[in-house]
């Protein structure tokens, strides 16, 4: 599924190894802080690393958003997320190592490429032994991440997608792909291999989905949770929903759009709405998650810091990420 008419030099144009000075915050001498203790891994030259770790990869693209009428600024969030992320403390405990990969980015408006080359950096990262945490950046980052993990993955290995947001990103791509259309695109992909498409959304929005949006969901088999029922009052249903998901894949892989969120904590994103769901429950279901024992990847999406308040969409972001970090059983 991979492009492999990708040329090197096209790579090395649109891929930026990491800046050590974004990774900036309070010094405690003693590497309290993540800035204090971050690695730094250039995907062009380090062909190893000396144990496993979490690798954080920026997909500065909105070139998605555009074509899909959003509102752009979303090139701007991994550096933003980064610079959050650096002030947060060393966790407890945390005995694995957080590195740094640097970023992805889109020129020439050629969202195809960048996507192909997403794809090609993500397995690197794992050839390398490293639990992505992708950063956008549009939400076409789910195509480029997920065709990078089932390049990596066995091929007898089924990968589901979870994803927290208030739409399918189900359009369809005929006239080209954009931020609305990932999961359609990869839906597509699997029917021609002849491979189920397993898709499980939670916080869909009526009135942010269409009609035909609904039909499409319906017909590919997905499955869903309204947002009006994803909220921790209702665990035990979602425990159960979950399950039944996790028990029909060997592998996960989980997207987490950051305007499916209500605009209380999250209003710097692409498509802002008060209507979506709280912080506790997507913590809740990530540590359900986390708990399968079966979740190789994970991407933040949809970050615009430009429209932010406070930082608080990047302090959202970055705390998810702290809550990752806090998981050394992922590596």
């Amino acid at each position: 599924m991979i492009n492999q008419t990708l040329t090197p030099a096209s790579a090395m144009k649109n891929y930026h190894p990491p800046k050590p000075k974004l990774w900036k915050g309070r010094s405690s001498g003693t590497g309290q802080y993540l800035h204090e203790r971050i690695g730094f891994l250039n995907l062009e030259t380090d062909v190893a690393l000396s144990n496993p770790a979490f690798t954080i990869l920026g997909y500065a693209c909105e070139e998605g958003v555009k074509r899909n009428q959003g509102r752009i600024g979303s090139v701007e969030g991994p550096v933003s997320i980064i610079q959050e992320l650096a002030k947060l403390p060393h966790p407890r405990g945390m005995n694995t190592q957080l590195c740094d990969a640097g970023l992805v980015t889109c020129s020439n408006q050629n969202l195809e490429a960048t996507q192909d080359l997403l794809s090609y950096k993500v397995k690197q990262l794992l050839d390398l032994g490293c639990f992505p945490l992708l950063i956008g950046g549009g939400h076409d980052i789910a195509y480029g991440h997920y065709r990078g993990l089932r390049a990596y993955a066995n091929s007898k290995e089924s990968i589901g997608i979870i994803n927290l947001d208030a739409h399918f990103d189900l359009r369809s791509a005929e006239q080209g792909p954009n931020s609305g259309t990932p999961f359609y695109q990869i839906a597509k992909e699997l029917e021609k291999a002849g491979q189920p498409f397993h898709y499980f959304c939670l916080g869909i929005r009526e009135e942010a989905n269409s009609a035909e949006l609904f039909d499409t969901a319906d017909k590919l088999g997905v499955n869903y949770v309204l947002n009006s029922d994803f909220h921790i009052g209702n665990t035990a249903t979602l425990k159960k929903d979950l399950e039944e998901f996790l028990e029909q894949v060997d592998r996960i892989y989980l997207t987490i759009d950051l305007d499916g969120f209500s605009s209380a904590y999250a209003p710097g994103v692409s498509a802002a709405s008060p209507f979506g769901f709280r912080p506790d429950i997507a913590l809740w279901t990530l540590e359900e998650i986390i708990h399968s024992g079966k979740l190789m990847s994970l991407d933040l999406a949809e970050c615009n810091p430009r429209f932010d308040r406070d930082g608080q969409t990047t302090k959202l972001a970055a705390g998810l990420l702290h809550y990752v970090l806090r998981h050394p059983e992922l590596i």
